[in-house]
């Protein structure tokens, strides 16, 4: 399965930060590959502004339409009115491994539930806007074994075909190479086999 997730480092965040009624929302969004990232990203928001009103939070530790590594939460402002808009706002983007942190600094006029729900999917929304994205591949372990002769052209074509080489080992027989293949094979190992001229043993 192939999607797209945020394009940025691990701790990294990508802000932007809106204004409604003399509120202020600032939105930090991560790469999230599993809760542990969503983690370190509202524990910074927490820490960089302690004195604001409120860190609603939302995020999809997993592939678009993840039905268990996701979650949500309100901190404290009514129910529904924060997480959840903000959690819609990320499975609409169509991203995975993503999370969210919106920041509130309360401005002094109350803007109802109605408004409360419209001012955190709109900071959401526009973070997404300026979102640097990239495709992430799903994989799954391969091994397969070649002679010496053909190690060098084997990784010449995967490196061309954008399949790692996880890890390689030699012995008498050749090179033994544990290989990220594409989850989906959208990559048929048949083609590396016809490259090779048969040299190849998948194990």
């Amino acid at each position: 399965m192939r999607y797209p997730i945020p394009d940025l480092a691990p701790r990294a965040r990508h802000a932007n930060t809106v204004e409604i009624e003399k509120s202020r929302f600032i939105c930090w969004l991560c790469h999230a590959p599993d809760n542990a990232a969503f983690d370190a990203l509202l524990n910074d928001a927490r820490s960089t502004y302690p004195d604001a009103s409120h860190h609603c939070s939302a995020f999809i530790a997993g592939a678009p339409g993840e039905q268990i590594a996701i979650g949500f939460s309100d901190d404290g402002e009514p129910g529904g009115t924060a997480g959840r808009p903000m959690f819609q706002a990320l499975e609409g983007s169509g991203l995975g491994q993503i999370g969210a942190v919106v920041t509130r600094y309360f401005g002094g006029t109350k803007l109802g539930t109605g408004g409360l729900v419209r001012a955190y999917t709109q900071a959401v929304l526009k973070a997404l806007d300026t979102l640097p994205r990239r495709e992430f591949t799903e994989r799954r372990d391969v091994t397969i074994q070649v002679d010496f002769s053909n190690e060098a052209e084997a990784r010449r074509w995967l490196a061309e075909h954008d399949i790692p080489v996880v890890s390689a080992d030699y012995d008498s027989q050749g090179a033994r190479l544990l290989l990220a293949w594409p989850a989906d094979d959208s990559i048929s190992l048949a083609v590396l086999e016809r490259r090779l001229k048969g040299a190849l043993v998948q194990l």
